[in-house]
């Protein structure tokens, strides 16, 4: 990085968190356990008045003054932080983001997946970034480090199972959570479920094939979810489950398994990745890796117990938020020597598959991902 950020003369990292509703809490929560670290959080930004003042119980608790704006451009323009967290709603993130990459001041970014809800938008973030060398922007694809997934990211990388041919990802969950004003009941706010939720897992699809997406196929409907609900005589349009196909450059293929009224399960996520020689499997929140070879067979299948001592805080999504935020911080800290561990790429093409499994639902037939983003 060209130039360190003035604010940083003392080494304390300053942050500003954009948006204080459940997720922007739960970093502000997360970067308490970073204190030691030399992280404060001095201001946060929501219009919502609950969730400033739920904002502020926290910093008080915590004993972290912190200052209250409104809006993010009076945040931006105090000129108190060096990083900013965006935890706003999805369809804010496009508008927000450029104002603070466009912004006079430098601030390091951590945004909130999906990075933005249509593909032409991320696409605008990206090429903007890249005329602000003397800035990070990480995307919150977090899954990456849930210490079972982080288990099964090593084994594939280091070759035991050979080249990966399959990934297949269960998420068998709860319905979506309320949010404020219940901006995520409508596809025209979140950008679909395939997009809002299901970004994470076409992430760690791509991950473990090494290779980007060529087309995606898709069935889903709303089958149970909030069919009873009423927002300003609207009916949400969320799918609450769906299959999804992803077809990757070098022959893998991924496919996702999403339904969002089976509270029944033991496991909320279920991760198979399958190669030629050997196949791995990741349980969330069992938090168990399973590892074995063909050779092997059943008999030769292994379990382990997979742990991180380095989260301090299990918080929503057992630790990987708090690891997250150590990743961060080292790109932060190392001033333009460390890229960020999930760049903007990683968020556009997430957004992408997401994107055209929507897509594929409405059409009823295969979208490639030239349809949807073009080159990349």
């Amino acid at each position: 990085m060209s130039s360190q950020l003035s604010s940083m003369a003392d080494d304390t990292v300053r942050y500003g968190i954009i948006g204080v509703g459940m997720m922007g809490r739960e970093h502000f929560i997360n970067l308490s356990h970073l204190r030691s670290e030399g992280v404060a959080v001095v201001a946060v930004a929501d219009p919502h008045l609950p969730s400033q003042r739920l904002a502020q119980d926290l910093a008080k608790s915590f004993d972290w003054p912190i200052q209250v704006f409104s809006g993010h451009r009076e945040l931006l323009d105090s000129g108190l932080c060096d990083v900013v967290i965006v935890s706003t709603p999805n369809m804010t993130h496009y508008k927000i983001l450029m104002d603070i990459i466009n912004h006079p001041k430098p601030h390091h970014v951590l945004v909130e997946k999906p990075l933005c809800t249509t593909v032409a938008d991320c696409k605008e973030v990206v090429d903007a970034a890249r005329k602000r060398p003397d800035i990070l922007v990480q995307v919150g694809l977090e899954y990456r480090y849930m210490p079972p997934v982080a288990k099964l990211i090593e084994i594939v990388k280091g070759g035991t199972l050979g080249q990966v041919k399959m990934v297949a990802i269960r998420e068998h969950r709860f319905p979506f959570l309320v949010k404020v004003d219940n901006w995520n009941r409508f596809n025209v706010n979140t950008g679909g479920t395939l997009v809002e939720k299901c970004c994470h897992f076409f992430d760690l699809m791509r991950l473990f094939a090494g290779a980007n997406p060529v087309r995606v196929m898709a069935s889903g409907a709303v089958d149970v979810n909030h069919k009873d609900e009423l927002y300003d005589g609207k009916v949400p349009d969320i799918i609450d489950n769906a299959y999804v196909i992803v077809e990757f450059e070098n022959g893998s293929r991924g496919m996702l398994d999403l339904c969002m009224f089976a509270e029944g399960s033991k496991n909320e996520q279920e991760i198979s990745v399958v190669g030629d020689i050997g196949k791995g499997e990741a349980f969330v929140p069992e938090s168990i890796v399973r590892v074995g070879s063909r050779e092997a067979g059943r008999d030769g299948v292994q379990t382990i117990k997979a742990k991180d001592d380095r989260i301090k805080y299990d918080g929503l999504h057992h630790g990987s938020s708090y690891l997250e935020h150590t990743h961060f911080l080292a790109a932060v800290r190392a001033k333009g020597l460390q890229a960020p561990a999930v760049d903007l790429q990683d968020g556009l093409v997430s957004v992408a598959i997401g994107v055209a499994a929507q897509l594929s639902i409405e059409r009823g037939r295969f979208i490639t991902i030239e349809e949807v983003k073009g080159e990349f």
